[in-house]
């Protein structure tokens, strides 16, 4: 008997999860005519979540994280990882 049971790392998983919600939160704000970068800083830094709109539920969407699940996604990303 062959065994292809398929192992998922959450941890992986979770941070594709961050990784698409911050897109989804970036694309919203670009919609609404807002510098997405300059607005996902601010929130990163001072934990503000006014800083993103509430428009198509975004802030709501990136409230789901914990701003240190956010910058760990967004630097493992950038390393490749």
């Amino acid at each position: 008997m062959v065994d292809n049971t398929t192992v998922f790392d959450v941890n992986i998983l979770r941070q594709e999860l961050i990784m698409m919600t911050i897109n989804e939160v970036f694309l919203s704000l670009e919609k609404n005519g807002y510098n997405p970068a300059n607005q996902l800083i601010g929130y990163l830094l001072t934990n503000d979540v006014s800083y993103i709109t509430s428009k198509d539920d975004a802030r709501k969407k990136i409230s789901k994280f914990s701003r240190e699940e956010i910058l760990m996604a967004i630097i493992n990303g950038y390393m490749g990882r």
